[in-house]
């Protein structure tokens, strides 16, 4: 299993996964140009992937996922809903519509995508089982459901949201009513509640971690790094790798 995070954050999200003999991107929240120079220098083939997954119809989430498409001639994954809502970012592209909550079946990997709650039409989650085992990614989320618990337990990678720092962000710049939202169901979790998560996820074989979508307002990448490290010395079940996700630059290519 191959990953690397092309970016994350508010400005644009793009997930790369590798995994059985599928490779994916989850979203495309950059340029296209942007998006291809980073694939470029993590050494990935942009013209081996085989579909772009589509968690909502945010713009830091589509921006370049139909030029994607159309260039490489690739199908992109979306919720009927989801279509809907950005069908002219789609335009020319092949489209497969998914139900969400309803899991499918793409060349040899099952993808779930789980519904979230997010102030978007009809946010999910992707969960990806293989030969290879478990994966997952779930980002834009306001609250940790029973149902987001459930299915992400037993996965060796998490490409999981720790958004904003509480105090950061109800002392901050931002106006009442954004912090309000923010913290709201349909927001973002915080990396307090991240990391309650990931005390239910933990296990064994939970190989390595994605912290994503930081604030770079109301978060600062050390401390999610300090506390996420706070967290797994506090445990004996698992050591995971931990990586942040960074709006600016892609992580290196990693495979577990």
């Amino acid at each position: 299993m191959k990953i690397c995070s092309l970016a994350s954050g508010s400005k644009g999200n793009c997930l790369y996964l590798e995994t059985g003999d599928t490779r994916v991107l989850v979203d495309v929240g950059l340029s296209l140009r942007e998006t291809l120079l980073r694939m470029e220098t993590a050494g990935i083939d942009a013209s081996g992937i085989h579909a772009v997954l589509v968690t909502h119809e945010h713009i830091d989430h589509i921006r370049s996922a139909g030029s994607f498409s159309r260039r490489f001639n690739v199908p992109i994954f979306a919720s009927h809903r989801v279509y809907a809502k950005s069908e002219k970012y789609f335009k020319k592209s092949q489209v497969n519509e998914f139900e969400s909550g309803s899991a499918f079946t793409f060349r040899d990997i099952k993808i779930d995508p789980i519904p979230i709650t997010h102030d978007s039409c009809d946010p999910v989650g992707f969960v990806f089982d293989s030969s290879e085992g478990r994966a997952a990614s779930v980002t834009d989320f306001g609250i940790v459901t029973r149902l987001i618990t459930e299915k992400l337990r037993g996965c060796r990678f998490l490409n999981l949201e720790s958004n904003h720092d509480v105090d950061m962000l109800m002392s901050g710049p931002y106006p009442w009513e954004l912090k309000q939202r923010i913290k709201s169901r349909h927001g973002h979790i915080s990396n307090e509640e991240s990391l309650e998560l990931l005390h239910e996820l933990a296990h064994k074989g939970l190989e390595m971690l994605i912290m994503a979508h930081l604030s770079e307002v109301n978060n600062h990448p050390e401390h999610v790094l300090r506390s996420t490290e706070s967290f797994l010395r506090d445990q004996n079940i698992c050591a995971p790798q931990i990586v942040i996700g960074d709006q600016y630059k892609a992580s290196s290519l990693m495979e577990i």
